[in-house]
């Protein structure tokens, strides 16, 4: 059936907005796949883009019910699933401005959960926060013990029953390009009360010029476990193949840790081209993928694997690429890109097909950290100074950038907004250099550890103490602790054990000090073994330093023994 309303094919080349794009393609191709859904026990769920807008017109029915008016923010907190896929899409039908939460799992602890989500009520104001029924106490509670006056609605929602669009009464095609059209949240550990603000115009500047940097057609087909409620899995795998009229298939983040290699199986079953994941995943992935879950695995379709951390390693690449060349994967599909939230997502990519660029020393940065590509055409990069002037090229200093696809604000938050930039320059926190136009990424500025005058990056030292047998690969934390004594800091690797006997941990810390040092110039001063879930691990699954730091801290001035350190 024929939309009714506006021709959205018209309207969309004035008006770039999320709800005219979808009625455009229900006219045009309605029974093309939108999104392949896959689950651990029950058989794949192929959604068209009929049945997308369908499902998200009986949603913003839900909304309209429950009386939220256009431009008020959602919340939505809901399992992998239909009723995500359509609780999104619906408020960008209602024209609501939806902002997706990750729900509270068993590696995130409940009471700063709920601290969390009461805060971001507090300070995002939604108009309410949509969720499953065995979640809805749990989200009542937080309302109940957040600060607004205006308490938002509780919406629980399981199942929702698709509807006929009628476009015209829509309030989502009565939006306009420079509105917010979504929240973005990060996940560091006060990123919930920092919504980044985006317009449509700002994703679809975004989507317009990463398109053509990565080669996008609608020939591609996109598979990715990524977490919607992450930059990563909400642009780059979820919006930009929707949008774009690509297939998409998309799997549960929890089946994956579970089963990795069900990420290769999914690239296998439907011919993938493109995926993205963060540089721990390479690891993961290398070592955690059973040989019995790749019988009769084909990787050659895929194009692309692009590897999007701050910064990217080589020896992560080196050993995807060992592991899965042998079902296919051309180590030429091994590319990088360089994003975050406040740039919608993408900042920079390598150039898909050829081999990326290594650091290979000569004293700039550190050595096996790969290049993160070139600026998109419409973003502009420097590297500063404390002063914020200027670097030499080669010089390592705070990457900050400038672009049409920025973020319109952190919403409600002009405080932070305004810290976030100096003289229209958005200062992104990161350290990097660039080199004949190639922007590399050396880590966090916040997270620096300096040792005698010189400066560590934990990065570093998280990837090179996760190649030791032993040790949970991706599940380190490496900071610095002030050593009055010595006048500077010394240098602490928290590790998750692979096992449970005591002598072989004291043994493992051993090999993790001496193969720190053996590879780098420094000498760290305790490693300490822990248990799986003694970590603090931010929604996204990233290891948490201040929060980890934090924690070891408490735990030694309690006078809890450093046994294997």
């Amino acid at each position: 059936m024929a939309p009714s309303g506006p021709p959205a094919a018209c309207l969309y080349a004035a008006m770039p907005t999320f709800s005219y794009v979808l009625a455009q393609t229900y006219t045009d191709a309605p029974d093309r796949p939108a999104i392949h859904l896959q689950f651990a026990k029950r058989d794949d769920v192929t959604l068209t883009h009929r049945d997308l807008v369908r499902g998200a017109t009986g949603f913003a029915a839900v909304l309209a019910g429950e009386n939220i008016q256009p431009g008020e923010v959602v919340v939505i907190i809901q399992h992998h699933g239909e009723a995500l896929v359509y609780a999104f899409w619906g408020a960008i039908l209602h024209g609501a401005v939806p902002a997706i939460l990750p729900p509270l799992t068993e590696k995130l602890l409940p009471e700063r959960y709920r601290h969390d989500l009461s805060a971001l009520i507090g300070i995002t104001q939604p108009a309410a926060v949509i969720t499953y029924a065995d979640f809805a106490g749990e989200v009542q509670a937080a309302i109940d013990a957040s600060s607004v006056t205006r308490k938002p609605k509780c919406i629980a929602v399981n199942v929702v029953t698709p509807a006929e669009p009628d476009f015209a009464a829509l309030g989502g095609m009565r939006r306009t390009e420079d509105d917010i059209v979504l929240l973005q949240h990060s996940s560091g550990s006060t990123g919930l009360q920092k919504g980044v603000a985006l317009s449509h115009l700002s994703v679809f500047n975004q989507l317009d010029a990463y398109a053509p940097a990565i080669g996008l057609t609608e020939r591609d087909v996109i598979v990715s476990w990524l977490p919607l409620y992450h930059d990563m899995g909400l642009i780059a795998s979820f919006l930009l193949p929707v949008l774009k009229r690509v297939p998409l298939v998309l799997m549960s983040p929890f089946d994956w840790v579970r089963a990795p290699g069900k990420l290769m199986q999914a690239v296998s079953k439907y011919r993938g081209t493109l995926t993205w994941l963060p540089n721990f995943a390479y690891n993961f992935c290398a070592t955690r993928a059973r040989d019995r879950d790749l019988e009769g695995v084909d990787l050659s379709s895929l194009r692309a694997v692009i590897n999007c951390s701050e910064p990217v390693y080589d020896s992560s690449q080196r050993a995807f690429a060992a592991k899965f060349g042998r079902y296919g994967l051309r180590e030429t599909a091994l590319a990088t890109c360089y994003a975050m939230a406040e740039n919608t997502f993408a900042v920079t990519q390598s150039a898909i097909g050829q081999p990326v660029r290594l650091n290979e020393g000569g004293g700039i940065g550190n050595a096996g950290q790969v290049s993160s590509g070139r600026p998109l055409p419409n973003v502009q990069v420097r590297v500063l100074d404390e002063s914020h002037n200027d670097v030499a090229q080669g010089t390592i200093g705070e990457i900050a950038l400038k672009s049409d696809c920025m973020l319109s604000e952190y919403y409600h938050r002009p405080d932070a907004t305004a810290q976030a930039f100096h003289d229209g320059w958005y200062l992104t926190g990161d350290l990097g250099y660039m080199l004949d136009g190639e922007l590399f990424v050396t880590g966090r500025k916040k997270d620096l550890i300096i040792v005698g005058g010189k400066n560590v990056y934990p990065q570093d030292l998280e990837q090179l103490a996760g190649e030791v047998d032993g040790v949970h690969a991706g599940r380190v934390a490496a900071f610095g602790v002030f050593n009055e004594s010595a006048g500077t800091e010394d240098v602490v690797v928290v590790a998750e054990a692979e096992s449970e006997d005591e002598a072989a941990r004291e043994q493992v810390a051993e090999s993790v000090r001496q193969y720190i040092t053996r590879n780098s110039d420094v000498a760290v001063r305790h490693v300490v073994l822990v248990d799986a879930r003694w970590l603090v691990k931010t929604s996204s699954g990233k290891v948490a330093r201040s929060a980890n730091k934090a924690k070891y801290l408490e735990e030694q001035a309690l006078g809890q023994p450093d046994t294997q350190g």
